[in-house]
Formats: C-alpha cells, sequence, structure tokens
C-alpha cells in the first residue's frame, strides 16, 4: 500500500478509467444473487461463440499492454537501460500469480473445495505481464509487430494441426485441454480422473492466445504516445474485419482464446480506448471508473476474499433472501439476483472512491 498523488505526467485518465471499468464489469458477472438466474449478456458462451461478457477479460489484458507502453515507453525514450528495469518487472508478475495462489487458497479451504485450483485470471494477466514487459523492452516496433503476426499463426496452425479429428477444436480434442489435463490433472479447472479428461479456461497453453490481447494492447499504446488516435480507430475496425473474417476458419472461443477472439476483442478494446481518449483526456468528460482503475488488483482480490467469506461462513443465502428476497415478487427472480450483483458492484465503488480520496494505492 501507498499513499500518493493521483498519477504522474504519462498517467491517461482514459487509460485507468477503462481499467476500471472491466474491473467493475468483472464483479457485477461474477457475483449474481443466483447462478440460475443470469441474463444472457452477463454469461459467458457455453463454448464457441462471444457474448459481451466475453470481452471483459480480454480488455483488461488489453489494458495491461497499453499501460505497460505509457509506462515504459517514455523511459526508454530518454536513453533509459531497458536491462535493469527488468527484473522488478518480472518480481510484480511474480507477485500478481502469488496473490492469485493466495486467493485461490482461500477459496478451496473456506468453501471446501475438492481439490486446490493451480491457475485463473490473476495467474494468466502475471504471466501475460510478465512476456510483454520483456517484449516491451528487448523488441522494437517491427520486432514486435512481427512477434504478433508469429504467434497468431502459430497458436492456430498447433490448435488445428494438434486437435483430435474430426473436431480439433471441440472441447474433448482440442489440444489445449488434452494439455491441461496432461500438466495440471487434478489441478485443472475440470478435470475427470476416470478418463483423465480435464480443461481449464484459463489454462497453459491458452495463454498464448490470451498474450496476443496484451501484446496488441502494447501497440495500442504505443499509437496512444504517438497522438495517433486516427490509427487506433482504424486498427481497431480493420481488427474487427480481419477478424470476423477469420472466425469462418477459426471461431471466437475465449476458453481456448483462439487467435481471432483475441483479434476480435482486440478491435473493440482498440475502440474503447480511442473513444475514451477522446472524451475523457480530449474533452475532459468525467473518468468513470477511474476509481476502481488506480486500485485494480485490490478491488478484484478485495472483492473476490469479500464472497468467499460470505459463501465459505454460509452468510451469502441469508443475506441474499433477507436483503433481496422481497425484490423476487415486484421484478421477478432475474431482476432480483442482479440487483445483488449491482448492489455488489456498488459497495466496492464506494469503498475504491473512498481510498482513492485518501489517496491510498494498494500495489502489488
Amino acid at each position: 500500500m501507498k499513499n500518493s498523488s493521483n498519477g504522474t505526467a504519462q498517467r491517461l485518465a482514459s487509460v485507468d478509467a477503462l481499467r476500471g471499468l472491466a474491473v467493475a464489469a468483472m464483479l457485477l458477472v461474477n457475483n449474481p444473487g443466483d447462478w440460475d438466474q443470469v441474463w444472457w449478456p452477463l454469461e459467458h458462451a457455453a463454448w464457441h461463440g462471444c457474448t459481451p461478457t466475453d470481452l471483459i477479460f480480454p480488455f483488461f489484458l488489453f489494458i495491461v499492454g497499453v499501460s505497460l507502453s505509457l509506462a515504459l515507453g517514455p523511459r526508454l525514450d530518454r536513453g533509459t537501460p531497458a536491462a535493469p528495469l527488468l527484473p522488478g518487472l518480472l518480481k510484480r508478475a511474480l507477485r500478481i500469480v502469488v496473490l492469485g495462489l493466495v486467493l485461490h487458497l482461500l477459496a478451496w479451504w473456506l468453501m471446501h473445495k475438492p481439490e486446490f485450483r493451480l491457475l485463473g485470471v490473476l495467474q494468466r494477466i502475471g504471466l501475460c505481464f510478465a512476456v510483454t514487459s520483456a517484449v516491451t523492452l528487448g523488441l522494437r516496433a517491427r520486432s514486435q509487430w512481427l512477434l504478433i503476426a508469429g504467434l497468431a499463426a502459430g497458436y492456430w496452425a498447433l490448435l488445428i494441426g494438434a486437435g483430435l479429428p474430426p473436431e480439433p477444436l471441440s472441447k474433448l480434442g482440442n489440444v489445449a485441454s488434452r494439455v491441461d489435463a496432461a500438466l495440471l490433472g487434478r489441478w485443472a479447472y475440470e478435470f475427470a480422473p476416470a478418463t483423465g479428461i480435464g480443461h481449464d479456461p484459463e489454462g497453459l497453453l491458452s495463454t498464448l492466445g490470451a498474450l496476443l490481447s496484451a501484446l496488441l494492447g502494447l501497440r495500442a499504446g504505443e499509437a496512444l504516445r504517438a497522438g495517433a488516435s486516427r490509427s487506433l480507430l482504424l486498427g481497431g475496425l480493420l481488427a474487427l474485419a480481419l477478424a470476423w473474417g477469420w472466425s469462418h476458419w477459426l471461431p471466437f472461443n475465449k476458453q481456448l482464446w483462439t487467435p481471432s477472439f483475441a483479434l476480435w476483442t482486440s478491435g473493440w478494446a482498440a475502440l474503447a480506448l480511442a473513444l475514451a481518449h477522446q472524451l475523457i483526456d480530449r474533452w475532459h468528460w468525467p473518468a468513470i471508473g477511474r476509481s476502481f482503475g488506480v486500485n485494480a488488483i485490490a478491488a478484484y482480490a478485495g472483492a473476490w476474499m469479500c464472497t468467499v467469506f460470505l459463501e465459505g461462513f454460509g452468510w451469502m443465502r441469508p443475506l441474499y433472501a433477507s436483503a433481496f428476497g422481497w425484490l423476487g415478487p415486484l421484478i421477478g427472480p432475474l431482476g432480483q439476483s442482479h440487483a445483488f450483483a449491482l448492489a455488489f458492484v456498488t459497495v466496492w465503488a464506494l469503498i475504491v472512491r473512498l481510498l482513492d480520496k485518501r489517496g491510498i494505492y494498494f500495489k502489488v
């Protein structure tokens, strides 16, 4: 934790706002009052496809790349040597991974889960942060673009070529799930000991696709630093067009994080960034979501622990029934469920707003 001013010369309120809105959206979709009562836009696609909820995590990883560009680009431009910067960045990535493991350990212990889950959202963020940091420091723009193209093509070839025919992208036949089963076993999100079949939506091999989102964010951050908002807008539109065409051969799939999915979601993220930059940084509209953005990991981790404690000690159902049960006859079970989710986000919005006002920022 540290007390500090609200930013630095390279900090853009639009980026903090987008990061914060992504975190708030994570809290919203992760905390319905009743998991049997969820409106379809607030659910992930069952397998192939892309719902609004499927945009949230890719947006956050895209902003990880943008933020690294804004943080490291000016230092590199001033001639700061890259090598001494890398150890600190890798240590931060490791702390993010360790925090994710601690949160999963807490959930396993308090919620009496049958198995500990090794990977997860924060673990994936940490891995992508580490690799994108190294790319930012070690590769110039042209090499970064070549890496992005090579990674997209290579991961595509791996998914299609190493999957089991006749459906190499099915849940049972895809290579990413088979890697998860082989390497993670019972520590995967899903694992059937009798068959040896496993799957993890934040698995090891599919992190290659997630890395694409962060690297595309890195390039978007460079466009933002250069003041090339038009390039950011056109790049977003081009990404959407290319992704849409590509999806006819390689479907959008968040759990596999297919390259077409990475490109599709990055296109939307680039358009959102261009819009936010225009409205917030240039026209000085309110930076809605900024308080979440400057305490992003703390808000995510705090909300996770809040949910785990409520569930683990058996308080969640009584709280939901007593505080929100009266809404059921008025707005139906679906509305009641989402009223709880909105209330949950509102409570955390007040918490991060208070922290922001007092200049308190939790960093990992």
